[in-house]
């Protein structure tokens, strides 16, 4: 498979490159670092682009020099993220906030509207992987653009799966559980008094026992990237928690359900009558 992954270079994004390539997969790697020692290591396996993803000229730029080598691609894996703005919602400052919302949500945006063209030309039903998590579900004090740009992303993939519906094109958020990357270290460096003591507590357990997720997420993804999963679509989907290697069994019933994606909660779904 032709696959581009964003945020290609550390954390869950360089892992994942990792297992692909070790599967003899070709990966375009975009990521604002140079990944060029890296890729001289590959065998021509790994190609790279410097970019910001938050920026649209940047994404217009990578794209089409994927494009000037690969006529269609099998593949997006949206793994760039950052945590950003890290304060109480009414006290944050504004520009860092926005920009926060911009690297996440617009970084995930971007790619997909730059390569919409290439997968359309895949030769088998393409797949795009946007992660999410981090605040998606549930409130996530102290950390408002994060969680609000990976909710946004949800609805995103959801709202994108509903309009590709007659398209041979799968596209659904991950939820990766807790693995400890670039950002777990953040969290740590800013403290418990910027991070609030719950956040910086979950911090300090990831890096000593986040292994096994890791390997769980990375799992995932190669299933949602493989015909195993064609059909499954619209999703949000835990690594750590979800049955996803059995979701196709009902994947009939899934695409006519609301199961694995975000609504509104009503008093008689918890059995309440006000």
């Amino acid at each position: 498979m032709k696959i581009v992954v964003t945020g290609s270079s550390s954390g869950i994004g360089r892992a994942l490159v990792l297992r692909l390539l070790g599967e003899g997969h070709q990966i375009w790697g975009l990521a604002r670092s140079d990944q060029s020692a890296f890729a001289a290591a590959q065998n021509g396996a790994f190609f790279f682009s410097r970019c910001d993803v938050a920026d649209w000229g940047d994404v217009q730029r990578a794209s089409a020099s994927v494009s000037d080598k690969w006529k269609d691609l099998d593949a997006l894996v949206c793994c760039a993220g950052s945590l950003g703005e890290v304060s109480p919602a009414v006290h944050a400052d504004p520009v860092r906030w926005s920009a926060t919302v911009r690297a996440n949500l617009d970084g995930t945006f971007y790619a997909i509207r730059a390569f919409h063209g290439l997968l359309s030309r895949a030769a088998r039903r393409s797949k795009i992987v946007c992660f999410s998590g981090g605040g998606a579900t549930k409130a996530r004090p102290n950390f408002s653009a994060y969680g609000i740009a990976k909710t946004a992303i949800v609805r995103l993939v959801e709202t994108i799966a509903a309009e590709e519906r007659d398209a041979p094109l799968d596209i659904n958020a991950v939820a990766p559980g807790a693995i400890a990357t670039r950002l777990t270290d953040e969290v740590i460096a800013l403290g418990p008094d910027v991070a609030g003591q719950a956040e910086f507590d979950s911090a300090i357990k990831q890096k000593s026992d986040s292994g096994a997720t890791l390997e769980r997420a990375l799992d995932m993804v190669e299933w949602l990237l493989s015909a195993k999963s064609d059909g499954i679509s619209g999703k949000l989907l835990s690594a750590p928690w979800d049955p996803w290697q059995r979701l196709i069994d009902n994947a009939v019933h899934l695409e006519r359900s609301d199961v694995y994606t975000l609504r509104r909660i009503v008093p008689e779904d918890r059995g309440m009558n006000f």
